[in-house]
């Protein structure tokens, strides 16, 4: 592992510059097959910026007990070396407030203000800040959705008693407005096509019932189409899609406890769930998704945190390999962050106590043993049958997506 860093010596950004909010998911990992937790540390979806709320010390003689304030901060990810910007303004950031990068630089953040959520973006303008208010949404609870593929929009989930409604807050013509009203209650978001169009949902039914990922097309009113119905009961979430390949990370208790699991999008092969992403004692979380790999998803690097009783590390794996690599993460790692280039070297974010803003890489292993077709019977060892022990599936069906609205893909195997 390698390593580009360049210390950030911005007036406001001393002190505790690399803590993120508590409890966030740099802490412990959640609970298995519990709703993600949204993010302190977000990056775009071109992996050019990052953004996240940090802690500045305030000296003392500027309050009664000194201590800290909260400010949005800004990294570049994609040139020469990485660096951050802060972006304070003149009153400090609530804990609970939400960034999020788009594509032109601009920092998009969501403020709890009383019974309403406010939006605002934020930009440097040369040794200040500025501010672009777009509006604000009455409810009792929105969370940011990831980062959308065009990189000019930003979406939203407020879930009520019997629905969740899906708020596009940034990239419309006249500031926050709903876009779609999906029957019961959401979570999750993952976006399914480059285009920002079709986003993934994990969804329970008013009433109860088991949780299943569902496709919503943005563009038509939120039409709801299934995703994964893996068996009857079984609650089915998905947790990561790269659109160019195909590729589907999802985690369900489909083989009786929940399991990591991959597919492909439009594939009519099961779903796989590998043996050697269930070691003993740690919780194992994917995070990114090498992209370029078109039509060949069993090519595609993973990366994956691992977390357990000695802290948060690094793990590699391919579909195609029957293999879990294992590796340090770099101090001041921001656990589960980080961004695949084509070549398949990982760029993964951090910040130490030396080091402000900086980015280890990491070049994704070669797997070892011959690789063998995807094309090869979907009953065979293949490169679509990685695990070795495939899981005892006999009436479950396979994720049903010729059933979503996402055509025109060719289907492996």
């Amino acid at each position: 592992m390698t390593a580009c860093a360049i210390e950030n010596g911005t007036a406001g950004a001393t002190g505790a510059a690399g803590d993120d909010l508590p409890d966030g998911p740099d802490g412990p990992a959640a609970p298995l097959g519990a709703p993600p937790v949204a993010p302190a540390f977000t990056i775009a979806a071109d992996g050019s910026y990052a953004a996240r709320l940090a802690l500045a010390d305030v000296a003392a003689e500027a309050s009664d007990e000194g201590g800290g304030a909260w400010f949005v901060e800004r990294w570049t990810l994609d040139g020469p070396e990485p660096y951050a910007v802060p972006l304070p303004l003149d009153q400090p950031e609530e804990p609970d407030s939400e960034v999020l990068p788009l594509a032109d630089g601009r920092v998009l953040i969501r403020r709890r203000v009383a019974d309403r959520h406010t939006v605002s973006l934020l930009y440097p303008t040369g040794p200040g800040t500025g501010e672009l208010p777009l509006g604000a949404v009455a409810c009792p609870d929105l969370t940011l959705l990831p980062p959308s593929p065009d990189g000019v929009s930003a979406y939203a989930l407020s879930a009520g008693a019997h629905s969740t409604c899906v708020w596009q807050v940034a990239g419309g013509a006249f500031g926050p407005e709903p876009v779609a009203e999906v029957p019961g209650h959401c979570s999750g978001g993952v976006w399914l096509d480059r285009a920002g169009r079709m986003l993934a949902l994990d969804r329970e039914m008013p009433g109860g019932g088991p949780v299943k990922a569902v496709a919503v097309d943005l563009e038509r009113g939120g039409e709801v189409t299934p995703l994964l119905q893996i068996a009857p009961d079984s609650n089915d979430r998905l947790l990561l899609a790269d659109p160019g390949s195909g590729l589907l990370l999802l985690r369900s208790d489909a083989p009786g406890h929940d399991r990591l699991g991959w597919g492909v999008l439009g594939s009519c092969l099961p779903v796989r769930f590998p043996e050697c992403l269930r070691p003993a004692d740690v919780a194992v979380t994917p995070f990114a998704v090498q992209p370029g790999q078109v039509l060949t998803p069993e090519s595609c690097a993973v990366a994956l945190r691992i977390d357990g009783a000695a802290g948060s590390w690094v793990g590699v794996w391919r579909p195609a390999g029957r293999r879990l690599h294992q590796f340090a993460a770099p101090e001041g790692w921001r656990a589960g962050r980080g961004v695949w280039a084509r070549d398949g070297v990982l760029r993964l974010p951090y910040a130490d106590g030396n080091v402000a803003c900086g980015v280890a890489l990491l070049e994704a292993p070669v797997d070892d043993g011959p690789r063998v077709p995807a094309s090869a019977g979907a009953g065979t060892e293949s490169g679509m049958q990685p695990s070795g022990v495939a899981a005892p599936l006999a009436v479950c069906k396979p994720v049903p997506l010729g059933q979503a609205p996402l055509t025109g893909r060719m289907t492996p195997g």
